[in-house]
């Protein structure tokens, strides 16, 4: 598949990257796949989330394709871009025909980026995971890769006013080893072992994160931080 779309707007990423001053630390990058295909499961804590973790799979030298909304899709500027960069469309009302690319996807050798909160969690805390992405790797016999990226919701996220001011922001982007599921594999313990692992990852993020959480809107009550508890994510 030619990607004609996707270089520019990482060339136009990274100078965005730059602008805003972001200082990156990322691990792990050793466990996504140099080839085949496998699943990115990602926490979702800002706008900025899919572009970071992609970012992060650059130097394996792969193009993740996202799973994202139709709703960005239809947007006039960036459906155009999403479709030249190869993402999967998902229409919530009727995920079979998304579920299904997805499929195809990792079948032919590509990494998928999901969201398995399917939303931003407003209490920057893991909430309860989709089982969609447990059943696609099942189905297609490839790996998940959980993700965490720490930071982004400083700069934008969901019921905060968008911060685009160059403040030198540090930004933790973990990558955790392959997780591997049976076909024959129980899906809800599977979804349970795949958030627990999430948890853990962001828990030692948070830990080594170097700014100071307390009091902070953009840390969790857990860390003494003034986000919304997690029952309101």
């Amino acid at each position: 598949m030619a990607d004609l779309v996707y270089p520019p707007v990482i060339g136009f990423a990274k100078l965005f990257w730059k602008y805003l001053g972001l200082k990156f630390t990322i691990t792990g990058a050793e466990n996504i796949p140099r080839t085949g295909g496998a699943i990115l499961a990602i926490n979702h804590v800002g706008y900025l989330d899919f572009a970071l973790a992609g970012t992060a799979a650059l130097p394996a030298k792969r193009y993740v394709r996202f799973m994202a909304k139709r709703e960005i899709f239809d947007n006039k500027l960036a459906g155009p871009l999403m479709r030249g960069m190869h993402h999967i469309n998902v229409d919530r009302a009727s995920g079979s025909a998304s579920f299904v690319a997805a499929m195809r996807a990792l079948r032919s050798g590509e990494i998928i980026g999901i969201f398995p909160e399917a939303t931003i969690s407003k209490s920057f805390e893991i909430k309860e995971l989709k089982t969609g992405v447990v059943r696609l790797a099942m189905g297609a016999d490839v790996p998940i890769i959980p993700m965490i990226v720490w930071g982004s919701q400083r700069v934008w996220t969901k019921g905060v006013p968008r911060d685009l001011r160059r403040k030198r922001v540090p930004i933790t982007i973990a990558i955790g080893k392959p997780i591997f599921f049976q076909r024959d594999e129980d899906v809800a313990a599977a979804e349970i072992a795949l958030r627990a692992r999430m948890i853990e990852m962001l828990h030692e993020v948070q830990d080594k994160y170097p700014d100071n959480h307390a009091g902070q809107r953009w840390a969790p009550q857990r860390l003494g931080g003034t986000a919304p508890a997690p029952l309101n994510s």
